[in-house]
């Protein structure tokens, strides 16, 4: 028999690409998910293939030195009864000269970029053949893959959507911003695949990393780590919350992940300044769900960071409602995390699911700035030894705050008013732009047998004492419209809820602030008022705060915290009211123009009006959407926006995909900044 020689053959780029749901990747690579079958074509020239004389085999190897100990490389013949825990290979159809043959993964295979060679043999010669490359990820519609989602509306959001919502905002108004998170954009699989590369532990030991990158709770670990940069490591962000952004972009300007990936890697993989945790967590969103994670974004409201982990935060004002002294443990008015899917085999049961993990860096976790993956049931549980950081997480959701009053003779009261801590835990709802509460997950109702239950096994006793349903009540309240360039009110509101007179003696108190909980300046104050209010009856002390006094003072987190200080006579309890204040940016406005198409032109109008009483300078529209751009489209407009004047612009977009797709846009200028908008755009698809 003559030798086998292999003439040409077909990776089938495209139609592997479709069944294993990478096609949007775009890359003209082979991209396949683990434990699916993919089929590729093979012709020889001069003769077919003969089974009975032809020894046809494979082999696989992913990492700089693979090995079969490793996992990270497979040797194996063409067979007729496929195992499933191993790499296979199985004749489908033979035509002529030309074999079909499908090859398979286990679904517990080592993700990453693979050569495949074929190797044949016929009366003992043999030849080899360098087929080509295909990247490997995980799979979440294989049931046996430690990342299986059963639900496709699921699968479609957390896997396959490129653009999602993120909750921002304060527990009072919460409000969402677009993200593109893009992950089959191009370049960006190439991108998240060399982060992997990089990271310190392939570093150290690259047979050892590769050899683990069949598990999702390593992968997350890594990425964790390597979103940010505090570790030297040459992580892709630079975290800042100081409001000096002048050397790089301010965190509020970003509208997706694929522009800080590519910033990261055309700059050597330096870290991308800045960012804050909205950024950190989607742009770990995208690289979890470009492997094949299932990933979303969640915001907590009133987020605690516990440094001496007591699961207390206190802090100390003086009468006037002016903070005293600075503490370390902080309150942030929102915080933003990933939870990812995936199965935990190292916990034993009743971990899977849902897992934390945070890539803002806070705390150290083993040595390195990561966080997670946490079981979001464990932290429900209260079981704090368990892999990895349950104590942080449970308290950024569970910590009490206690407010210390500072007497002008330097005595310290504590002040009555319940803990607020781990409100209202967000995400986007599945395909649709609404809010999905979470925070059930996470907690037990307040009060409940079972929260007292958790509270114990996580030896945390909660100190904040609850106001009385008898006595005085004391909360703040915003008056409609606090929009930037307009003065607004805000009242302490005291209800009597006793049967007789009281009187007592109300301060409100109001700053700029960050939403990490740092305080700047003072912006608005009153005098301390003296109140009676008649029994079961409600006074209010209002408070104005003037744009010209916030102007110059607000960070570009447009956020204003107001503290309300109560001092009740009669009983010589102090209460305290504390409510942030977002001050809203003015919508910007997103008409489509014409009939959305797949490749035909589309013109979408954008405008906003400037809502201040100065001129808009230095203004830039940004605009972006998967499939809608190419890339971002950045518009600078030449002159400034006058007061009330509408700043407007046309653009032209080229549709590349159909179906339902996201434009987003970003305003920026020297007065306004971070303004966000989006519009649904459904295009229909290219008529054949």
């Amino acid at each position: 028999f003559a030798d086998l020689v292999l003439e040409t053959w077909d990776l089938h780029c495209d139609r592997n690409g479709r069944e294993h749901r990478t096609a949007d990747m775009g890359c003209k690579q082979l991209v396949l998910r683990r434990g699916q079958p993919f089929s590729i074509t093979l012709r020889f020239s001069g003769r077919a293939y003969d089974e009975s004389v032809d020894k046809l085999s494979f082999n696989v190897e992913t990492g700089p030195c693979p090995s079969e100990t490793s996992g990270t490389q497979s040797h194996f013949a063409m067979t007729d009864c496929p195992e499933e825990s191993c790499w296979s290979a199985v004749v489908q159809q033979q035509d002529g000269e030309s074999l079909s043959v499908s090859l398979c993964s286990p679904p517990d295979a080592r993700i990453g970029r693979y050569s495949l060679t074929l190797e044949t043999c016929t009366d003992y010669q043999g030849s080899s053949y360098q087929i080509g490359d295909f990247i490997l990820l995980f799979n979440p519609w294989h049931p046996e893959d430690t990342v299986f989602m059963r639900d496709e509306n699921e699968r479609r959001e957390y896997v396959l959507s490129q653009d999602g919502l993120i909750f921002q905002g304060t527990s009072d108004y919460i409000y969402s911003i677009p993200w593109n998170f893009g992950q089959f954009e191009d370049e960006v699989l190439a991108i998240c695949l060399k982060m992997l590369d990089i990271n310190p532990k392939h570093l150290r030991d690259q047979n050892r990393d590769c050899s683990r990158r069949n598990d999702p709770v390593y992968i997350g670990r890594v990425v964790s780590a390597m979103v940010n940069c505090n570790d030297e490591d040459r992580g892709v962000l630079f975290g800042r919350w100081d409001n000096r952004y002048e050397d790089g972009m301010s965190p509020m300007a970003w509208i997706g992940s694929v522009d800080i990936l590519k910033r990261w890697k055309n700059f050597g993989c330096q870290p991308v300044k800045y960012g804050q945790c909205w950024v950190f967590a989607a742009v770990a969103c995208t690289v979890m769900r470009c492997l094949g994670i299932p990933s979303r974004v969640v915001t907590n409201f009133n987020s605690a960071h516990d440094t001496n982990a007591n699961l207390t935060i206190d802090r100390y004002i003086n009468e006037r409602g002016e903070q005293e002294r600075q503490s370390w443990d902080k309150i942030w008015n929102f915080h933003c995390w990933v939870e990812s899917w995936m199965t935990r085999p190292d916990l034993g049961a009743g971990y899977d699911g849902w897992q934390v993990l945070d890539p803002t860096p806070q705390e150290k976790s083993e040595g390195v700035y990561c966080c997670g993956p946490a079981p979001v049931k464990a932290i429900k549980e209260g079981d704090m030894l368990l892999k990895y950081d349950i104590p942080f997480i449970f308290a950024e959701v569970n910590a009490d705050v206690v407010y210390w009053v500072v007497q002008g003779d330097g005595m310290q009261k504590q002040s009555i008013r319940s803990s607020d801590v781990g409100k209202f835990i967000s995400t986007k709802s599945i395909g649709r732009d609404s809010r999905e509460d979470i925070t059930h997950n996470y907690k037990y109702p307040e009060g409940s047998e079972e929260e007292r239950a958790v509270f114990e096994k996580a030896e945390h006793q909660k100190k904040s004492i609850g106001e009385e349903d008898e006595g005085l009540h004391l909360r703040i309240k915003v008056s409609e419209g606090a929009n930037k360039g307009s003065d607004f009110d805000v009242f302490a509101v005291v209800n009597n809820n006793t049967d007789e007179e009281r009187v007592c003696r109300v301060t409100l108190c109001a700053r700029a602030s960050s939403h990490n909980g740092t305080l700047g300046p003072q912006c608005g104050l009153t005098d301390p008022v003296e109140i009676d209010i008649e029994p079961r009856a409600e006074k209010r002390v209002p408070l104005r705060i003037l744009y010209e006094e916030y102007r110059d003072k607000l960070t570009q987190d447009n956020l204003i915290k107001v503290v309300a200080l109560l001092n009740d006579h009669q009983t010589g309890d102090i209460l305290v009211a504390v409510r942030d204040i977002y001050v809203e940016n003015p919508p910007i406005k997103i008409r489509i123009l014409g009939e959305p198409m797949q490749n035909r032109k589309l013109v979408a109008e954008i405008s906003l009006v400037n809502p201040l009483a100065v001129p808009l300078n230095g203004c830039v529209f940004v605009v972006e959407g998967t499939g809608l751009t190419e890339g971002q489209l950045v518009k600078e407009l030449e002159e400034p926006v006058e007061p009330q004047a509408e700043a407007k612009l046309r653009m032209d977009l080229m549709p590349r995909l159909s179906g339902l797709q996201k434009l987003m846009v970003d305003f920026e200028s020297d007065q306004l900044t971070g303004v966000k908008g989006y519009r649904n755009v459904i295009i229909a698809p290219q008529p054949l």
